[in-house]
């Protein structure tokens, strides 16, 4: 495309050019015009003084002194005369022999006179015998009233057409240089007026191509300045709007990234438009399989296809919650709600999944955790409540019968409390209601320690029991806590393993950390079980251990314990052959 100061210099160029060729024309028809009008004028003017000077009445009826005056009137720059008789003869002529000219009978500027009576004749034709123009003018000749002849007076017209062709060369010389000079401004006038559109329509065309940044930089004034003014606003309003779309845009992707439900946009044709990264982990599929797809390829991940077709084809909003067997049990909170746009029209369905597993898996374990607490806690009410009343009845006067009742009382009132004692400190535990009191801990001296305290139940089992070598092996933590780890590992070995059974503890240490390794050859755990033995109320043989005195809180505590060290605890077990507890510490706290 042809740039714009192009375009209006060459139309101003071609509008002088035409202007300046029809005033030449003009000048040139006029100054014509005016040369003839003038040599008409003389024609008359010199006709009417020769005819003056002779009397061509007296000497019409003798052709040859007639022809004898007028040829005085031969000159170079005279006018050519001529006497023609009303029959057309010529009579005299200042210039040729009359008797060898033709008649002119049929001459334009006679035949005006005789056939049409004017008073003034005129022709302008080319001659043959002098090769240029000329100009006749002819007027009657009266005899007091009768007419009889006329008198032609002729004249070249070569310098009316030699001073035509040098006016219309003076014309084109000034013709050329007047577009040369005018070309010259004109594109300079062009380029100023234009160099601010042009910048207009690139910043403009640069506003399309989101470049937001461009601005028009050229000064100018006027409706142009007005123009600039407003695109650069326009810019800058543009910049800004996009701005602010970018960041929500990238707030809303952020959020929809980070959001632990899925979210997932179908239009109302059915097709997938939007999928956050949790919904792509949840139906396992990812965006670049599904966006731009019906959402019928979502498969038959627990029926999303079939209720997005229910909310399309309805607009309602559905709430259900919903259950997924894969490979293992997966509860979500469903959620699909119609997308409203503009003048309220549908224009699809927001679905959002939020995972309950947990909360669900919470609530059954906090409902376990009730009837586990009820059950705990009706053995020992019940054996004391059982005791006391037979005691009130009568039994209280049998000696060694009270004395047995009242042990008894004692040992289940005993058990009730470690019972309350092992809830509300697994209770504080997990809800870190007590700080850790860090210190040096050698852990080697207080496995020793530790298992001098549970001497008396190893002894009553036969059980042995191997110990790490006296080196001392240091962490940082809170004593009573890690010796509480210590004996619970080391008290629940006693408890599972038979008699004669062997327990080992171990210490590896390591650059960054230690483990801590209590293995027993007691009963085992069925390979199923292992998951739950950190439950609460948890028991492999739960007629042994609550026998036994046990709450079924020990390990829940210890694995709180450990996590509170920023440590970690796993189980190797083998049904029926023994049980490996691997407890791994920070030598230094966070």
């Amino acid at each position: 495309m042809k740039k714009l100061w192009l375009r209006i210099s060459l139309t101003f160029f071609l509008l002088l050019l035409g202007v300046l060729i029809a005033i030449g024309f003009f000048l040139v028809n006029l100054m014509k015009d005016t040369y003839i009008d003038m040599t008409r004028e003389q024609l008359l003017e010199n006709a009417q003084l020769m005819m003056k000077a002779i009397d061509i009445t007296e000497l019409y009826n003798d052709p040859p002194v007639l022809q004898e005056k007028i040829s005085h009137f031969a000159h170079p720059i005279q006018p050519r005369f001529t006497i023609i008789s009303e029959n057309g003869t010529v009579l005299a002529d200042s210039e040729d022999d009359p008797r060898q000219m033709d008649n002119h009978l049929n001459r334009p500027e006679v035949k005006g006179i005789l056939q049409d009576g004017i008073q003034q004749g005129e022709s302008i034709r080319f001659s043959e015998t002098l090769d240029f123009k000329m100009m006749y003018v002819t007027v009657p000749l009266y005899k007091g009233n009768e007419r009889i002849g006329i008198v032609r007076t002729a004249i070249a017209l070569d310098m009316i057409e030699k001073s035509t062709k040098q006016l219309w060369f003076s014309l084109f010389i000034i013709i050329g240089v007047t577009l040369i000079l005018s070309g010259m401004v004109s594109i300079r006038l062009a380029k100023g007026i234009t160099r601010p559109i042009e910048e207009v329509v690139d910043v403009a065309r640069r506003l399309t191509s989101k470049d937001y940044e461009s601005r028009v930089t050229v000064k100018a004034t006027g409706e142009i300045g007005q123009l600039s003014h407003a695109i650069n606003v326009l810019a800058s309003s543009l910049q800004k709007q996009m701005k602010e779309i970018q960041d929500h845009q990238q707030q809303l992707t952020s959020i929809l990234s980070n959001m632990v439900s899925g979210v997932m946009l179908v239009n109302d044709a059915g097709i997938i438009q939007l999928i956050n990264p949790a919904m792509e982990e949840l139906i396992g599929q990812s965006q670049e399989e599904l966006i731009g797809q019906l959402h019928t390829q979502i498969g038959e991940h627990f029926g999303l296809s079939e209720r997005i077709s229910y909310c399309i084809q309805s607009a309602e909003y559905i709430h259900e919650e919903i259950d997924i067997n894969r490979s293992n049990e997966r509860v979500f909170d469903a959620h699909f709600a119609p997308f409203i746009g503009e003048n309220n029209r549908f224009k699809g369905v927001i679905i959002i999944l939020h995972e309950i597993t947990e909360i669900r898996r919470l609530e059954k374990v906090r409902s376990e955790f009730v009837a586990n607490v009820s059950h705990e806690l009706k053995t020992p009410i019940t054996s004391v409540k059982g005791f006391s009343e037979t005691l009130l009845d009568g039994a209280a006067e049998d000696e060694e019968l009270r004395q047995s009742f009242l042990k008894i009382i004692h040992e289940e009132s005993d058990r009730l409390h470690r019972l309350i004692n092992d809830i509300l400190n697994l209770s504080k535990i997990e809800q870190h209601k007590i700080p850790l009191q860090i210190e040096t801990i050698d852990v080697t001296n207080l496995i020793y320690d530790t298992v001098e305290t549970l001497q008396e139940e190893m002894t009553k089992k036969a059980i042995t029991i191997s110990l790490p070598g006296q080196e001392s092996v240091l962490i940082e933590g809170e004593k009573d806590r890690v010796r509480q780890i210590i004996l619970n590992l080391i008290s629940n070995g006693i408890t599972y393993t038979p008699k004669n059974g062997k327990i080992s503890v171990k210490v590896i240490e390591h650059d960054h950390d230690i483990e801590l390794i209590v293995s027993d050859t007691g009963i085992g755990i069925p390979e199923k079980e292992i998951p739950r033995v950190f439950e609460r109320f948890y028991r492999v043989d739960k007629a042994r251990t609550r026998h036994s005195g046990g709450t079924g809180l020990g390990l829940a505590i210890v694995k709180h314990l450990v996590e509170s060290h920023h440590g970690k605890i796993k189980v190797d077990s083998i049904e029926g052959v023994g049980t490996t507890f691997i407890v791994t510490l920070p030598k230094k706290q966070p």
